[in-house]
């Protein structure tokens, strides 16, 4: 199906042009023609899907059919977990909505205080926010709820997943009665708790539903290798060398600390990589994703906290140096490349410590993963090993798995070296 066969404004029809869109993918199929209608919809769909364009062309189609005036209270509120969700729903914002005369404002913590609230004071479109400040400003009364005439959830999966549903709950609940806005709510998964959700404050949501395998099988050509652990830096040099086309590769690990252990190696071995972990301060992940999208940095390595809401073009290669434990998680990442049409590669190490989340990844996608071992010729032995320092401890192997550090990422269990029912030596007296 496409755009032109949508009952769009004039507005809308030049800014999914600007963008280059044309077709419809499956999520924007399903779920325009809903709210475009006047239901609400909870939709199943992973990042990379269209689904920001689904709910940002409905959502623009509805206020320009209102012909409401802008006031300091705004007509519409988006809700992302993530900072950088935030910015990118802003940015595709700016092109489907060129010829909009709405006024898009993020709101995010981190950043220039006094300036968003002054934003808000001079009167805005759309709100779109993170939680935490998003409620900093609502108690201080610089803007009203009352007004708003749809709501949009992002990724309603992963604000349960960081803890933002009290906060969530609580922004729900200033807004008007759920039979006097529409919502659309998105979600990787639609659990039970993410349905409770739309059923408390939905108005009877139609349900959408992608699921995964539709996502990554057309795209996104997979490899996994299975490799020794010690042998995978060598292995991912030289597959690096091999793969013609490269441009920006998003590298996945599973801690912080090995993070920050692979972009020391990658650098001393001349490949401009920056590392993304939990605990970077905003205003540098913002200048470090700057980079990666400008083409100054080929590679970014990121744990599964800190990537949640990349949105990046032109990222070719994803590799999951380490394999990820969840099984959603493994959509999730190789989900950051093959995007708006484009195709991608998604390059998986399997080592002894985690080879057994494979057949729970493969359950989820509802397919093998094509895999092979290395030949020799696949590794490089003679890199720079740079200045030593303690490796990196390997992740979990368990279903239990380790603690959380303050940055919310897993850390690897610890275990005593004091064999169990021995007591410590008494001292020589």
């Amino acid at each position: 199906m496409k755009f032109s066969e949508l009952n769009l404004p004039e507005e809308v029809l030049k800014g999914v042009a600007d963008v280059g869109f044309t077709e419809l993918t499956p999520v924007q199929e399903e779920s325009i023609p809903l709210a475009l209608s006047g239901h609400d919809v909870a939709a199943q769909a992973q990042t990379g899907t269209g689904k920001t364009a689904a709910f940002l062309i409905s959502l623009f189609t509805r206020l320009l059919n209102s012909n409401r005036q802008t006031s300091h209270n705004p007509r519409a509120l988006i809700m992302a977990p993530t900072r950088e969700l935030v910015v990118q729903i802003c940015e595709d914002a700016k092109g489907l909505g060129a010829h909009c005369p709405f006024k898009v404002q993020p709101i995010f913590g981190g950043v220039d205080y006094d300036k968003q609230r002054q934003a808000l004071r001079d009167g805005v479109d759309v709100i779109v926010a993170t939680p935490g400040r998003l409620i900093d400003y609502y108690k201080q009364k610089v803007f009203s709820l009352n007004r708003v005439e749809a709501l949009i959830i992002d990724e309603a999966d992963r604000m349960f997943d960081m803890g933002f549903i009290k906060d969530l709950r609580y922004i729900l609940r200033k807004l008007p009665d759920f039979d006097k806005r529409q919502t659309m709510l998105f979600s990787a998964t639609l659990s039970s708790r993410v349905m409770e959700l739309a059923y408390e404050f939905m108005n009877i949501a139609e349900k959408v539903s992608i699921e995964p395998e539709q996502v990554t099988a057309e795209r996104v050509e997979q490899i996994l290798f299975h490799v020794a652990r010690k042998e995978k830096f060598p292995l991912l040099l030289g597959l690096l060398r091999q793969e013609e086309g490269a441009k920006r590769i998003l590298i996945f690990v599973n801690t912080k600390r090995e993070a920050e252990h692979l972009t020391d190696r990658l650098k001393v071995n001349d490949m401009p990589a920056a590392v993304l972990s939990g605990d970077i301060p905003q205003k540098k992940r913002m200048r470090i994703l700057e980079d990666f999208r400008a083409g100054k940095l080929t590679f970014l390595v990121a744990t599964d906290v800190a990537s949640r809401g990349i949105h990046i073009d032109e990222v070719t290669h994803v590799v999951n140096y380490d394999l990820p434990q969840d099984a959603e998680d493994y959509v999730h990442r190789i989900g950051r490349t093959a995007r708006a049409g484009a195709s991608g590669k998604a390059i998986s190490f399997a080592d002894e410590d985690l080879v057994f989340h494979l057949p729970d990844i493969e359950e989820y996608i509802g397919r093998k993963v094509p895999s092979a071992f290395p030949g020799e010729e696949d590794f490089v032995w003679d890199f720079k090993r740079g200045p030593r320092r303690k490796s990196a401890a390997p992740p979990p192997t368990g279903g239990k798995g380790g603690g959380k550090s303050r940055s919310g990422e897993k850390q690897p269990q610890r275990r005593s070296r004091r064999p169990r029912g021995k007591k410590p030596a008494e001292p020589k007296s």
